[in-house]
C-alpha cells in the first residue's frame, strides 16, 4: 500500500507539473484576445510592468500579470523598445513581447522629463542606437521638456532643433500673455527664472507661488539663495550626490545666488511650460522665504521670524527621521 501511495503521489506531482508547464506555454504561445490590427505606443522609459498592464487595458494580453510572469522566463532577458508598434490581431503574448523587443517600431519616441538638464539631455539621445550623428548638449534653457518621435536614421541634430523650435514657439506664445506683475524683462530671463523654479519644486500646485517669491525677492534686491543654482557651476545640472559644502555656498561665480544679487547667467536647466508660464504669471504673495516642510512640498513665511520657526520644525522633523 505504501508503494502504491508513493506511485499514486509521484503520478499526481507529474500530472501537476505538466499540467503547469501546459499552462505556462499555452498562455505564452497560444493567440491573444486583439480582434484587429491596431497600434500600441510604448512610452519612453516604460517599464515592463507598466507596458503590461497598458496591453491588458487595450485588449492585447488577457491578463497582465500572466504576460509578467512568463515574459520573465521566457523572454531572452531583452528590453522593450519605446515607440508605436503595429500588433497584429490575434497576436499570443510571445509575438507580441517579441515585437516590443525588437525595435522594429512605427514610431519612436525620446523623452525630455520637465527639468532635465542639457547635459542629460545629450547622453539620452546618443543612446538612441537608431539615431546618427555627433551633436554638443544644447545650451541650456534651449530644450522643450515633452516626448518627440523620431525616424529610424535621423540625425540627432535634428530632433534638437526641434526641441528648441518646439522651445521658442512655446516661449514667444506664453510672453505674448504674460502678466505685469512678472519680473522678467525679456523671454530670456524668464526661462532664467523658470529654470530656478523648476529645480526648486516638484509640486506643481506650488510653481506659481515659488515664482511669486522669486520675484518678490528679484524687485527687493534680495539674493535668491537657491540652492540649485550653488550645484550647477559643479556638475551642470547632474545630481551633486551629498550635501553642499560651506565653501561651495560661499563659492562667487556667475551662478550662484548666494554670492550675488539678481539672476544667475543663465539657466541651471530645461524648464517646461508650466514652469514657464507660473514666472510670467506669478502668484501675488507677501512670502519672502520657504523650507521644505516634509509632504514634498514648502513653508512659506514673509519674515524671517516665521521662516526661521518654519526651519525649526524641518529640523525636529528630520531628527524624526533619523536623517542625522
Amino acid at each position: 500500500m505504501m508503494r502504491r501511495g508513493c506511485l499514486l503521489g509521484i503520478i499526481a506531482a507529474i500530472v501537476l507539473a505538466l499540467g503547469s508547464l501546459t499552462w505556462l506555454l499555452g498562455g505564452w504561445y497560444m493567440g491573444g484576445p486583439l480582434q484587429k490590427d491596431a497600434a500600441f505606443i510604448v512610452p519612453d522609459g516604460a517599464s515592463l510592468s507598466s507596458v503590461a498592464g497598458k496591453l491588458e487595458r487595450e485588449g492585447v494580453i488577457s491578463s497582465a500579470s500572466g504576460f509578467r510572469l512568463r515574459a520573465r522566463i521566457f523572454g531572452a532577458g531583452g528590453s522593450i523598445k519605446a515607440g508605436e508598434f503595429s500588433l497584429p490581431a490575434g497576436a499570443s503574448p510571445s509575438k507580441v513581447l517579441g515585437i516590443l523587443q525588437g525595435g522594429d517600431a512605427v514610431r519612436r519616441f525620446v523623452t525630455v522629463p520637465e527639468g532635465m538638464p542639457s547635459i542629460l539631455v545629450y547622453e539620452r539621445l546618443n543612446s538612441q542606437t537608431l539615431l546618427e550623428g555627433t551633436i554638443s548638449p544644447p545650451p541650456e534653457g534651449s530644450v522643450l521638456p515633452d516626448t518627440y518621435d523620431f525616424e529610424r536614421g535621423e540625425s540627432r541634430q535634428a530632433v534638437v532643433l526641434r526641441m528648441q523650435t518646439a522651445m521658442q514657439r512655446t516661449l514667444a506664445e506664453l510672453w505674448e500673455k504674460r502678466s505685469p506683475d512678472t519680473v522678467a524683462k525679456t523671454p530670456q530671463e524668464a526661462v532664467i527664472l523658470a529654470s530656478i523654479v523648476e529645480k526648486e519644486t516638484g509640486k506643481p500646485s506650488e510653481r506659481k507661488l515659488v515664482a511669486g517669491l522669486y520675484s518678490n525677492r528679484v524687485r527687493q534686491g534680495i539674493m535668491l539663495q537657491a540652492d540649485p543654482t550653488i550645484i550647477y557651476p559643479i556638475t551642470k545640472g547632474k545630481p551633486l550626490g551629498r550635501r553642499i559644502k560651506q565653501s561651495e555656498i560661499q563659492a562667487i561665480n556667475e551662478y550662484n545666488t548666494y554670492s550675488m544679487v539678481g539672476l544667475p547667467k543663465g539657466p541651471i536647466t530645461n524648464p517646461g511650460r508650466a514652469s514657464i508660464e507660473a514666472v510670467l504669471n506669478p502668484a501675488k504673495t507677501d512670502a519672502l522665504y520657504m523650507v521644505a516642510d516634509g509632504t514634498g512640498g514648502h513653508a512659506f513665511a514673509a519674515t524671517l521670524a516665521e521662516h526661521n520657526a518654519n526651519v525649526e520644525k524641518w529640523y525636529t522633523l528630520r531628527k524624526a527621521r533619523g536623517d542625522f
